[in-house]
């Protein structure tokens, strides 16, 4: 009698194997990109987001509205590690609009929409 492999894991492919190993955000990155979700809400700029943790890479996607085109992409690339950095801030019209090894340092970009001049 031959045992199967469960029906959850491709066939020919070792248990442990990188292709179901995802890339995600931990809750330290979480709680720094949550933060200035949480202030751009408060100013009324951004109304959703969305997570994405696929195999090359993890996406924070942020919405002005649910239907809509993300306006910003934080996204997490560890093998750019050694590269250009792990994080980068992608406009809408796909545009890096910031790229580096320090997510607090990337995120700068987006602070900037923070300030508004006083009338």
């Amino acid at each position: 009698m031959t045992m199967q492999p469960p029906p959850s894991l491709p066939i020919g492919l070792p248990l442990g194997d990188s292709a179901h190993e995802q890339v995600s955000f931990d809750r330290r990155e979480l709680s720094v990109i949550l933060a200035l979700y949480g202030r751009m809400v408060a100013m009324g700029e951004w109304r959703d987001y969305a997570i994405s943790a696929l195999r090359d890479v993890a996406v924070f996607s942020v919405f002005r509205r649910t239907a809509e085109f993300p306006l910003y992409r934080i996204e997490k690339r560890p093998k750019l590690r050694a590269k250009q950095g792990v994080y980068a801030v992608i406009g809408a019209d796909g545009q890096v609009l910031r790229r580096g090894h320090e997510l607090a340092a990337v995120l700068k970009v987006l602070e900037k929409k923070l300030i508004r001049p006083v009338e």
